[in-house]
């Protein structure tokens, strides 16, 4: 991943992002702010690399993430954000829905007032074209966060009998990079890719939103990576 380095993530680049065995074992509600140093393609976790073109793809860092959704292209800049909460915690919620949910609502409070437009949580199902959910960021699922009709925060979730790690992304640059790296991108999904980035909502302290998310969603360990 770049220059980051950490015991709690994989190093090899075709291996999963986290050691989710060494997270299962975390006692802690932990915060993980995420950093790459160069393009780093994440496939979700029922992805086959087999989606991707390989020579495209050559030159770039490769990982896999457990939970459901489509490929992240993480690129220098981009908040990346993840939340252990263990189930003895009392942030954990039974339903799939009221956490992802939460945690939108904990992005909505920090983006309120360093934007001009109101930012909106969706509270519904999944939302979307499942052809184009390859890749993340072209559909609606809860606790998404969307300003107007473009989605700025996305979210996916990997639920175990320890707890709950949620991961959300605020991405710095545009992700167009993946009709390049995809085998076969499916019509339609470069209109669908167009999300907010952090310049597009006019942010223009990053790490001040991400000290504020820290406090409005905590009190956590938090882990820079």
């Amino acid at each position: 991943m770049g220059a980051v380095s950490s015991p709690c993530l994989v190093t090899n680049p075709v291996d999963e992002l986290y050691d989710y065995d060494e997270l299962r074992r975390r006692g802690d509600a932990t915060m993980f702010v995420l950093r790459v140093g160069s393009t780093t393609l994440v496939l979700g976790g029922n992805q086959s690399r087999d989606i991707l073109d390989d020579e495209a793809v050559s030159s770039m860092q490769l990982r896999r993430r457990r939970g459901g959704g489509g490929l992240v292209v993480l690129q220098p800049g981009d908040l990346w954000i993840d939340w252990w909460v263990p189930a003895h915690d009392p942030r954990w919620r039974p339903d799939v829905r009221v956490s992802s949910i939460n945690a939108g609502h904990w992005w909505r409070q920090v983006l309120t007032g360093r934007i001009s437009d109101v930012p909106v949580v969706h509270e519904g199902g999944l939302e979307g074209d499942h052809v184009l959910r390859v890749v993340c960021f072209t559909g609606r699922g809860p606790g998404e966060v969307f300003v107007g009709d473009r989605k700025a925060v996305g979210l996916t979730q990997w639920r175990v009998r320890e707890g709950v790690f949620i991961s959300t992304v605020l991405h710095a640059q545009p992700s167009q990079i993946a009709l390049s790296v995809l085998r076969e991108p499916p019509d339609g999904l470069e209109g669908a890719l167009a999300h907010h980035t952090v310049s597009s909502l006019g942010i223009v302290e990053p790490q001040s939103l991400v000290d504020d998310l820290a406090v409005v969603s905590g009190p956590w360990v938090l882990r820079a990576l």
